[in-house]
């Protein structure tokens, strides 16, 4: 009988501590936020706040210069969206051209990725050649780049549009004399015209650094950078000094590109932002203490620029900092460690860190780029993502599927909806996603969508679009990649 009791007890325990959690998870509040939906921003007006100061009134620095002091520059500059290149087209056409532009980068860089992966050793710099291959696909095309700047190049500074890219890593500007030249906004720049134009000779160090080189009669340096969407840009590879607002920036190498042809836009070069040998943070890191950080304005919702920092001052106090990870094939591109996502603020449980894991052949892995819009996913943790999302969203209206967006509703009418909480677990960083940054509007008639996306490849993309109001700071000295909310103000 004491035996039977004591069952009926333990039973009666169980029983009831499961109701109990039953009634936990039933009463625990799905985690949700106000979304305001907004309509598709109107095109942007091109204008800059403040004015390119007279060369006599410019600071200057070189390699040179700072290694013999302990001072470092800080310079902020204004980021505009390429839209403000076309502000005669509508809305809708405008967010149309930008994921065809988002598509083509994405498959871009999966292909790079994949052709570094298949390179067995990794391809090493130093060996000229005495000729060019258009096979080697160094970095992602000019014309994919999503925001760009004004620099002054050259020595009196003549003032370009530049545009500004973490996916790649040449600096190269158009120069003349032009055997092609695509047209830009300003005045082709001609380097006989500055006194701190440079050529690099064929035996450098520089020059040895590039993908593709070669040698003119003078034996001078020649490059050549073929992108994706077989677009070229080739020319003197040279050294020149780039002014950034009232800060000068001596030495810095760049292509100085006579024939340039393919799918470029406006601006009159491209300044590389990525983590190879070449590109801008990697020449100038000592200048600015290896640290620079963006911060991407919702255009919807705000007037102001966005903004880049370079120097001490672009590391926010708040940031959270997740470890920067090394792609062994592959050296461009800033690869982080996504442990897990949160939807209505509980772990999606199939969204594991394996899902994201970088093998040690190179493939697989998350990268934070600056040019893509829509995060991609890989396609087992978005399926979970979205169906944890529609789950939570259940009561708005749905809408049929846009263009690579499976998830789209109705807010047609409406001036707030309550949508579930989106988190991006990152190693040592839990990034809230603000409800403008994944719930989108997509057309004029208040159609808005889940802005992620999934890809069959290994290789996830955080895009600029879930970036948009946190200040991202890269902070190659100590290895990391910090977010901020609220960090353009």
């Amino acid at each position: 009988m004491g035996k039977t009791s004591g069952k009926t007890l333990l039973f009666s325990s169980a029983i009831l501590l499961l109701l109990l959690s039953l009634s936990a998870a039933v009463s625990s509040p799905f985690h949700l936020q106000t979304l305001v939906p907004r309509p598709l921003p109107s095109p942007p007006t091109l204008s800059w706040h403040y004015s390119e100061p007279e060369s006599d009134s410019l600071v200057e620095t070189s390699e040179l210069d700072t290694v013999n002091s302990n001072t470092t520059l800080e310079v902020q500059l204004e980021l505009h969206h390429v839209d403000a290149l076309s502000s005669e087209e509508t809305p809708e056409r405008l967010f149309d051209l930008r994921l065809q532009r988002d598509a083509y980068r994405a498959e871009t860089i999966y292909s790079l990725v994949s052709k570094a992966v298949a390179r067995n050793p990794p391809r090493a710099p130093g060996r000229l050649r005495s000729g060019f291959s258009s096979s080697i696909i160094s970095g992602l095309a000019q014309g994919s780049g999503e925001y760009f700047t004004r620099l002054g190049v050259g020595t009196p500074p003549r003032y370009l549009y530049m545009v500004l890219d973490t996916g790649s890593d040449v600096v190269w500007v158009q120069c003349s004399p032009c055997k092609k030249c695509y047209t830009q906004s300003d005045p082709i720049f001609d380097p006989t015209k500055s006194r701190s134009f440079s050529g690099i000779p064929c035996g450098s160090q520089l020059c040895r650094s590039l993908d593709s080189s070669g040698c003119n009669k003078r034996r001078m340096c020649l490059y050549q950078v073929s992108y994706g969407d077989g677009s070229i840009t080739f020319g003197d590879f040279s050294t020149e000094t780039l002014t950034f607002r009232r800060t000068k920036v001596g030495r810095v190498a760049l292509g100085c590109g006579h024939d340039n042809e393919g799918l470029f836009v406006g601006a009159a070069g491209l300044l590389g932002l990525g983590r190879g040998r070449l590109s801008f943070p990697s020449q100038s890191g000592r200048q600015f203490n290896r640290k620079f950080s963006y911060c991407l304005v919702d255009r919807s919702a705000s007037s102001r620029p966005s903004s880049m920092v370079f120097g001490d001052a672009a590391i926010p106090r708040t940031a959270q900092f997740t470890p920067l990870l090394t792609n062994p094939k592959l050296d461009t591109f800033y690869y982080v460690e996504l442990l897990g996502i949160s939807v209505g603020g509980t772990r999606v449980p199939r969204i594991t860190p394996s899902l994201f894991k970088m093998g040690q052949d190179g493939n697989g892995g998350v990268i934070i780029d600056s040019g893509t819009s829509v995060t991609r996913l890989t396609r087992p943790a978005y399926i979970a993502m979205r169906d944890a999302f529609r789950v939570g969203a259940s009561n708005l209206k749905r809408a049929p599927d846009f263009s690579l967006f499976d998830s789209c509703f109705d807010l047609s009418g409406m001036t707030s909806v309550k949508v579930p909480t989106v988190v991006l677990h990152f190693r040592g960083a839990d990034v809230s996603l603000p409800a403008t940054n994944y719930l989108i509007p997509v057309d004029g008639s208040g159609t808005f969508c889940f802005a992620f996306a999934g890809t069959m490849s290994g290789l996830s993309i955080i895009g600029n679009i879930q970036q948009q109001g946190f200040r991202v700071a890269y902070d190659l000295a100590g290895s990391r990649i910090g977010f901020a909310p609220r960090g353009c103000a």
